[in-house]
């Protein structure tokens, strides 16, 4: 008994020191650092103010007001415009854009108009003169311009931290900065040090106000939002964040105080961390890079939304703007400026800034001090300690209850520590507490046969019951490690899901979306593969695992068809109900991805990294730039040889330098109509002459097979690209290669 007892007591010991291991800084594991994330997601979700702010309003560039006006960008002169009426019609306080104007305005045609006047009007003086008087009103950067002069109007820009081979370091113009680093500390401070940026015009930006920087190099290793930098460094200057400097602009700041904090003596042993950034009388507290927590007051519309094109044509609520902060930003998915965040999934990143705007006037910004690495650090040895001592001495149903004593003692003193705006650690401390009860109660026999019902318990959420009863039969094959295996990946997506979604109550909107993935969840493990995760009105899945899969790419293919033919039902079983049409895009890829179980037995998610991957999503993006419902890529189409493929464009999709051949499966070679074969060979004369650059004769065949299938998208595409080509000719050393810039 007594060297149970001791190797209790050494167990304990080994599983606090691992734990002190990542406390300490030693080491630090990933799947704990993700468990704190939770726990601090559920601290926030559960303590959310849920209120609305009245003080800050947000200028909506939404699918709505982009129906209205016209496709962004919009010209400068209407942004012009929404300035004059933002300050003259409605006298708001202060303007800050989650926007950057990189390039120059061209929609007004002057650039055209001015290139007749050098050479086929070059001699028409009626021609000339008219263009002398009208100029002005095209020269749109220069109304914008004129727009910001003397108002109090903040211009959006980012910041680089990594520059990809052949991406120009700099570009426009920065604001003036918060102050120059001080030389005694520059170099201790873990700021973020930007080595390019992406500013406005020069113009633009030397009109407005001041600017503040909208990037966040941040970002959790999961994706999601949780810190924000309030300033960042480039070039030994200290420059704001768009919302630090729309605050400077509300509080009408005229300077901006950092705290830096030191101990120790002088030199190389000295410590600094900066701990407050003060704008008047408001401290924010940050961390030592300068970043805060950012503070949601709850889901989106935590903040009045005003569509842009209301305040375009002064349609909006003048009592609803007077006095205001306004942030300019968008929720249009188009327009990719939607994050993760712990509160909510798809989050519009100009609603961010807003929350810690209203973090800082309402003094509510939450921070972790320096000091909590040694609070951990003690509290984990009394903990381990004291239950390492306690539980051989007692039954296991009192063992139960002082465990449940412990959790909860730690649990609510971080509650406490968080209604006081501290952020202390609670993932390790409950982690310990568990793990050491599971070690003294279940020594033995639970160690030993964890593994198997952990493995059935984990993918049984992923994938069909039967796979799951395959794996079962021998777990040892089946590791929950990351891997590296070829593989395929499927992502899904609904078009048009926000107006969809806009027109029905959350009841309805449930009950389309369970109508819609459950058939379409039902396809996929049809098909043998696994469901990695749904993401709103989107499903990403893979085939190759956990179970080996030769034919990965056949059975995702395979899958993908038949969605579509039962999208088909779905689409019926709508109409029937009176619901929106739907339709879906998808896209596959096939490549070598890792593939793991990414968290830990309290929280896992057992998904696939890689570029593969995000090839594989890039590819889902596309469809609707062509106007088909799959796209695969050429490694997915290599190993299918029996099915028949049209090639859409070779591509360089956001994220890649390399150039990617994407195609349509078309369907198995023996079910093809003739008519099918015989369009397909036409349009293939017609890329390869598209490609030769001979113009004429690809233009003559996409017409004509626009003629055969008028409502084809991919066939006016390229018309439109030989139209534009034949004016702007890509050169002799064109590849061919179509780059697309968005998602």
């Amino acid at each position: 008994m007594q060297l149970q007892r001791i190797i209790r007591l050494v167990l304990s010991a080994l599983i606090m020191c691992v734990l002190l291991i990542d406390t300490s800084g030693l080491y630090k594991y990933p799947f704990i650092k993700q468990l704190e994330n939770w726990t601090y997601d559920a601290r926030l979700n559960f303590t959310l103010p849920d209120t609305i702010d009245e003080r800050i309003v947000i200028v909506d560039i939404d699918e709505n007001s982009l129906a209205q006006v016209g496709r962004w960008p919009w010209g400068r002169d209407r942004l012009a415009t929404i300035v004059e009426n933002l300050f003259g019609l409605y006298q708001v306080d202060v303007v800050g854009f989650d926007i950057v104007f990189a390039e120059k305005d061209q929609s007004s045609g002057l650039q055209q108009f001015e290139r007749l006047a050098r050479t086929t009007l070059k001699d028409n003086s009626t021609y000339l003169r008219e263009l002398d008087r009208i100029r002005p009103s095209l020269m749109h950067d220069d109304i914008f311009a004129e727009s910001l002069i003397g108002k109090n109007v903040v211009l959006g820009y980012y910041f680089k931290t990594n520059l990809q081979e052949g991406e120009p370091g700099v570009t426009g113009s920065l604001p003036p900065a918060l102050t120059k680093m001080d030389v005694q500390w520059s170099e201790r401070l873990p700021i973020n040090e930007a080595v390019g940026y992406g500013g406005n015009l020069e113009i633009l930006q030397s009109s407005a106000k001041s600017g503040g920087f909208f990037d966040n190099p941040f970002v959790d290793a999961d994706g999601v939002f949780r810190r924000v930098p309030l300033v960042q460094a480039y070039e030994d200057y200290l420059f704001a964040s768009l919302a630090l400097a729309t605050a400077q602009g509300h509080l009408d700041a005229a300077g901006i105080d950092l705290m830096v904090e030191t101990e120790g003596s002088k030199g190389a042993g000295e410590y600094y961390a900066l701990e407050t950034i003060k704008v008047q009388d408001f401290r924010i507290p940050v961390d030592a890079n300068g970043a805060v927590f950012v503070p949601f007051r709850g889901r989106q519309g935590s903040f009045p939304y005003i569509p842009a094109y209301k305040i375009l044509n002064g349609e909006a609520d003048a009592e609803q703007l007077r006095g205001k902060i306004i942030l300019v930003g968008t929720t249009a998915p188009g327009l990719l400026d939607l994050r993760s965040t712990p509160v909510q999934n798809i989050y519009p990143g100009v609603e961010v800034h807003a929350n810690i705007i209203s973090g800082i006037l309402d003094n509510r910004i939450k921070h972790m001090p320096a000091w909590t690495l040694g609070y951990e650090f003690v509290l984990l040895v009394v903990i381990a300690v004291s239950m390492a001592l306690l539980l051989p001495l007692v039954s296991p149903l009192l063992a139960a209850a002082g465990t449940l004593g412990f959790a909860a003692m730690v649990t609510s003193g971080t509650f406490i520590a968080w209604n006081s705006n501290l952020i202390l650690p609670l993932a390790s401390p409950l982690l310990l507490i568990v793990l050491i009860f599971m070690l003294h109660m279940t020594y033995g026999f639970f160690i030993e046969s964890r593994g198997k019902r952990q493995l059935a318990n984990l993918f049984g959420q992923y994938i069909p019951p039967e796979l799951v009863d395959e794996m079962s039969e021998s777990p040892q094959e089946y590791s929950l490690e990351g891997e590296n295996r070829e593989m395929t990946v499927l992502f899904s997506d609904v078009r048009g899901f926000t107006s969809i979604s806009e027109g029905m109550d959350p009841k309805q909107l449930t009950q389309l979306m369970n109508a819609l993935l459950t058939p379409m969840t039902r396809v996929i493990h049809k098909n043998r593969g696994t469901i990695d995760k749904y993401m709103g009105d989107a499903i990403m899945s893979f085939w190759g695992a956990p179970i080996a899969d030769s034919e990965h790419a056949r059975h995702a293919l395979y899958a993908a068809m038949e969605m579509m033919h039962e999208l088909k039902i779905i689409q019926q079983d709508f109409k029937q109900r009176g619901w929106p049409d739907v339709n879906i895009g998808i896209g596959l890829n096939t490549g070598n991805m890792n593939v793991g179980n990414m968290g830990s037995e309290f929280r896992m998610a057992y998904t696939v990294l890689g570029d593969a991957v995000n090839l594989g999503s890039r590819l889902e993006g596309l469809t609707k730039n062509y106007g088909v419902n799959i796209i695969v890529s050429e490694t997915t189409r290599a190993e299918i040889p029996e099915f028949v493929f049209r090639e859409l464009d070779l591509v360089r999709v956001k994220g890649k330098n390399e150039p990617v051949a994407i195609f349509e499966p078309i369907g198995h070679k023996n079910d093809l109509e003739k008519s099918v074969t015989s369009e397909l060979s036409t349009y293939k004369q017609a890329l390869k002459k598209f490609r030769a650059q001979s113009w004429d004769k690809a233009e003559l065949d996409f017409f004509n097979l626009t003629r055969l299938d008028p409502d084809r998208l991919l066939y006016q595409v390229y018309l439109d690209r030989v139209a534009f080509y034949r004016s702007e000719p890509p050169g002799d050393d064109w590849d061919g290669v179509f780059t697309h810039t968005s998602k």
